[in-house]
């Protein structure tokens, strides 16, 4: 079986969610149902049919974050000791060699990206480029933007 890096934090979001759709999703759903029932012919129950399909969508959803929970491999990056190299969990800022400018990322799984929040995936160019490097290295890396290149100014475990 294929087990997948995740953060704690990553596995933290999702057990919360979990929880959210078991212990209150889902009987909301359920109450819709019976509620829906309750109005009679259901083969032209429109309500009927709308919670049903939610409530397919429900357990859909609690399968599969209840799947990438049973396949994760949670690393917690604060018990790694920091030898300055590039790995899965850390926090690291580069410096774009060409233009000066600074950007920060923190190497996830695949789940846990969010370019918004700085947040890319372990399996991105960028920190598949990374992976294995050390402060004050330069880095190479394939854009489809074309090639740039990067100095690891620090790496951080947080």
């Amino acid at each position: 079986m294929t087990t997948y890096p995740m953060t704690v934090q990553g596995a933290d979001k999702l057990r919360e969610e979990l929880n959210q759709l078991k212990s209150v999703r889902r009987p909301e759903i359920v109450a819709s149902i019976a509620e829906a029932r309750e109005h009679g012919d259901l083969k032209e129950n429109a309500e009927y049919h709308a919670a049903r399909e939610e409530q397919g969508f429900c357990e859909g959803r609690i399968q599969e974050i209840e799947g990438k929970l049973g396949n994760a491999q949670i690393i917690d990056i604060t018990k790694i000791p920091n030898n300055h190299k590039v790995i899965f969990g850390v926090t690291v800022t580069l410096l774009n060699i060409d233009t000066d400018a600074e950007v920060t990322y923190q190497i996830v799984g695949d789940d846990e990206a969010d370019i918004k929040q700085n947040r890319i995936s372990v399996s991105s160019p960028i920190a598949r480029a990374l992976i294995g490097k050390q402060v004050d290295s330069e880095v190479e890396v394939t854009t489809p933007g074309g090639q740039v290149e990067y100095e690891i100014i620090s790496v951080e475990h947080k």
